[in-house]
């Protein structure tokens, strides 16, 4: 019997290599109201966090009310510059159609940003009516509650899905849905993936299919 009947990918890290291209906007304009930062910074501190939380730590360090356009303005660089330079995860394209488990997208970004890298990377025929956003749940990843609902809509019981996650508070929200965690470390710390639940870790996307039988093998 296989050990999973899901498999949950994370999105920005994960399907599609997002993250410094995001974070040099991020970066950007933090500098431009007042706030320059490093881009190791804002990786330890806002990668993996829905925007609410960001907006909390940036407004607590800034002292003064972030410009109301900020969030906007930062949507529609970000979704310029994604548009031109984003590309697909190395291997994700070979992967996919090697996971004979159902699988689905759940991110702690909105719908039109998850289609928006999705469709870039030419990923969305894989998840089409299979992406589940942080706007679906009342609280994004550390919590369970998005993995949970997308387990949910999926109908499968969280102790069948595998996440599959490359930060650290995505590995908790996994972890904390009581679900398996694998985590993606080409770019992370793997041993802080491990610290905080990642039952796997990996370091190239190539090697998830034979992860997950190696898995139901050993159960």
């Amino acid at each position: 019997m296989n050990a999973f009947d899901l498999v949950i990918f994370d999105c920005d890290g994960v399907l599609v290599d997002s993250e410094q291209i995001t974070n040099l906007v991020f970066a950007a304009m933090l500098s431009e109201i007042g706030l320059p930062t490093t881009l190791e910074y804002i990786s330890n501190t806002f990668v993996g966090h829905p925007m609410t939380a960001c907006l909390e730590i940036i407004q607590e360090s800034l002292g003064k009310p972030i410009p109301d356009n900020f969030v906007t303005e930062f949507r529609q660089r970000n979704k310029k510059d994604l548009s031109e330079k984003l590309k697909p995860i190395k291997g994700i394209h070979d992967v996919l159609p090697q996971i004979t488990t159902s699988y689905c997208v759940a991110s702690n970004s909105v719908h039109e940003m998850i289609q928006t890298k999705l469709g870039v990377a030419g990923l969305l025929p894989y998840f089409e009516g299979k992406l589940f956003s942080v706007t679906d749940v009342a609280r994004g990843k550390p919590h369970p509650d998005l993995f949970l609902y997308a387990a949910e809509k999926m109908k499968v019981h969280p102790q069948r899905c595998v996440v599959v996650e490359d930060t650290v508070i995505g590995v908790q929200a996994g972890f904390n849905a009581g679900m398996k965690v694998f985590g993606y470390a080409e770019h992370s710390n793997p041993q802080k993936l491990q610290a905080v639940g990642a039952s796997v870790v990996f370091n190239s996307m190539r090697l998830l299919p034979n992860l997950l039988e190696q898995y139901e093998d050993l159960n």
